[in-house]
């Protein structure tokens, strides 16, 4: 089944399972994709911890029921729910790859990142990006040991691959604040950069546009968009983009002003019956922004 026929007769299936009940407008916005985000160059992805109630097979139809093309895979999640032990990981059984490729295409959903976790093991390490470029993955999001930077590097750069590192907020991430992430990029090659958690920065009381500022676009290799309630609280609640205090639209204007022009990837965590409805929020209001600023 491709694209076009599974958003044509998953409609009805999704209603009864209470995943897609969506108003008339919200519905018509899914089928007409992503036209301004698209003419800026933005990728709209979505983290597969937004659905982490799902396996990832699962969590692949409920992104492309929201119009979503890419995603981006969580290592710690499973696989689906024949194979409890599997995760979205090197160590996935070679048949599941292919099902995963096969399904991920059917969705007409490409993988260009990944967020996953290195062992510091070399062998780990080159296992992970042959499974990960098989499945077109070009970045890969993580938070190493700044001790592996110097094996990791090399690594990436054989397999064409590049490296984002991630900052969770402050006292949970040894990368949570962008001078950090630069200073560990630094005499290093484009294969290191950042990927920037606007949110997260918020909670760490920082101001996420500066921090998009002193990152710049040389380092600047992958984007996740979160917005929470409050500033400088380290567990504050995560909330619909631009409902919240990250100031996603003024993060939004300065990606652009940059000339980032890659992902865009929706890192959403409150998780209620009404995830699908946030969703389409979280990509309506990605794509009114970029139509302010085409």
């Amino acid at each position: 089944m491709n694209r076009r026929n599974f958003l044509s007769t998953s409609g009805s299936a999704a209603l009864a399972a209470g995943l897609f009940s969506l108003p008339a407008a919200s519905a018509e916005q899914v089928k007409s994709g992503h036209p301004h985000s698209d003419k800026l160059g933005w990728k709209i992805s979505v983290q597969h911890w937004a659905y982490r109630r799902v396996p990832l097979f699962e969590g692949l139809e409920m992104a492309a029921k929201v119009g979503l093309r890419y995603f981006e895979p969580r290592s710690i999640l499973q696989l689906d729910a024949r194979r409890p032990g599997v995760n979205a990981d090197e160590n996935m059984p070679e048949e599941a790859r292919k099902e995963l490729k096969s399904r991920a295409n059917d969705l007409g959903i490409d993988f260009l990142s990944t967020f996953a976790d290195f062992n510091g093991k070399p062998d780990q390490a080159r296992r992970m990006l042959e499974f990960w470029k098989s499945l077109g993955v070009e970045v890969v999001v993580t938070e190493p040991s700044p001790k592996t930077l110097d094996m990791l590097e090399p690594l990436f750069a054989e397999y064409g691959m590049q490296l984002a590192l991630h900052n969770h907020q402050r006292g949970k991430s040894e990368y949570w604040h962008p001078d950090i992430v630069l200073d560990h990029c630094k005499r290093r090659g484009r294969q290191i950069g950042a990927c920037c958690d606007v949110g997260q920065w918020t909670r760490s009381d920082l101001k996420p546009v500066d921090c998009l500022r002193k990152i710049g676009i040389e380092r600047m290799t992958s984007f996740h968009l979160k917005d929470v309630l409050t500033v400088g609280d380290l567990d504050c609640r995560n909330t619909v983009i631009g409902e919240g205090a990250a100031d996603c639209a003024n993060c939004l204007k300065e990606i652009h002003t940059l000339g980032y022009r890659a992902l865009v990837t929706i890192d959403f965590e409150h998780d209620s019956p009404a995830l699908q409805h946030d969703m389409v929020k979280n990509i309506a209001f990605i794509e009114e922004q970029a139509r302010l600023l085409t």
